[in-house]
């Protein structure tokens, strides 16, 4: 006997991620929670990361999120999917290490004379942990920690990185925070820290088991394409983990806009209608890089106005009813902060008809940012991080 996975369409499936990322109404619940359920807020952009966090949860500021970082340490500061910088629940981090250390790692694009083995690898690891322990060091004084430990070869200048030279250990960076050892500590002016959060990770196996689950609650139906993408990850490699998670019954297969995809074994209602609400979404927010397919959630000019060559995340967004529909820039100055949003052409009349729900939304962000929004509509210059 032979049944037909379930059939959903673009518009069920985007309404049921934005009511899990809480884009519909924020949530009653605490930042580190809210960063849960969105897999991490990207924070290269740290005030971004703020912003995103904070839009999700009902009465939230950015002082919130920031309490939750530096005080009530129940978010941490690290590097997550991607080998980019996040803010993860304290809590989840033994999962999250157990996970991206266990990925396969890709060949090195550093030069054969810059690369490091994997047994100086676990060598420098070793002494970031050590130095790292019931301490925050900034990254000189942690190549001098490393140096002292390992030799001189690990703080040799030979990265090329923004037109300078980086200590040759500095390309393992991301891999001593993926083995549990290495976090962002307190910035002590303007330079940053770096302390070891003391953190077991998780065995890597179910890590990644668990890690697939909570991603498809979040963002599927999704292939292992999509979620290769998210984590930079081989793609036959989430092939074949999909795979085996199939062959436990962990999740299940579904017909996903006329193609095979995949959610959580179970899961699989979905809302009536599509998504409905204005909302602005700042650099680098979770819904807009997980989501996929892209083509779907920045639909024609949107693909084109709102990506950078593909890339999801450098510009701040207008999403209209669960899809991009403009874009928008924020600036401050005091307690006053300008935000101007430029609807694509074929949405100005809609946004134009829905005037009231995109000035709560302004306002919202004004708040959060501690500040008074005054809203314009109208073109705007956007660029990464403007």
């Amino acid at each position: 006997m032979t049944t037909t996975p379930p059939h959903v369409g673009w518009a069920e499936a985007d309404a049921r991620r934005i009511h899990r990322q809480f884009l519909d109404e924020p949530a009653g619940t605490t930042p580190a929670e809210v960063t849960a359920a969105m897999l991490g807020a990207h924070a290269q952009v740290l005030s971004a990361a703020e912003l995103s966090v904070a839009l999700r949860a009902a009465k939230a500021t950015r002082a919130d999120v920031r309490s939750a970082l530096r005080e009530e340490r129940t978010l941490i500061k690290t590097y997550g999917p991607r080998g980019t910088v996040h803010l993860l629940p304290a809590a989840d981090l033994p999962l999250w290490t157990g996970a991206l250390s266990a990925i396969p790692a890709g060949t090195s694009p550093m030069p054969a004379d810059v690369r490091m083995t994997a047994a100086q690898t676990d060598e420098v690891v070793a002494a970031i942990a050590d130095a790292l322990t019931g301490a925050e060091l900034t990254v000189d004084e942690l190549t001098d920690a490393i140096v002292a430990r390992t030799g001189p070869w690990a703080g040799d200048r030979v990265m090329d990185a923004f037109q300078d030279k980086w200590p040759r250990w500095r390309q393992v960076t991301h891999t001593a925070a993926h083995r549990g050892v290495l976090c962002f500590g307190a910035d002590r002016g303007r330079k940053v820290t770096y302390t070891n959060p003391g953190v077991r990770p998780a065995e890597g196996t179910a890590a990644l088991g668990e890690l697939v689950e909570r991603y498809l609650h979040a963002y599927g139906p999704a292939t292992p394409k999509h979620f290769a993408k998210w984590l930079a990850a081989p793609g036959g490699w989430a092939g074949e983990l999909f795979a085996a998670l199939a062959g436990e019954g962990r999740i299940e297969e579904v017909c996903f806009e006329g193609d095979p995809a995949w959610v959580v074994a179970g899961d699989t209602e979905f809302p009536d209608g599509p998504a409905r609400g204005v909302r602005l979404l700042p650099y680098f927010d979770a819904f807009t890089i997980a989501s996929q397919p892209r083509e779907r959630l920045f639909p024609g000019e949107a693909y084109g106005r709102a990506l950078a060559g593909g890339q999801a995340g450098n510009f701040p967004v207008l999403l209209v009813d669960g899809t991009v529909a403009g874009v928008w820039h924020q600036r401050r100055s005091g307690r006053r902060i300008a935000v101007t949003v430029e609807p694509l052409p074929s949405a100005e009349r809609p946004v134009a008809a829905r005037l009231g729900e995109l000035t709560e939304q302004a306002e919202r962000v004004g708040a959060v940012l501690e500040g008074t929004a005054e809203l314009t509509v109208g073109p705007v210059a956007v660029g990464p991080h403007a």
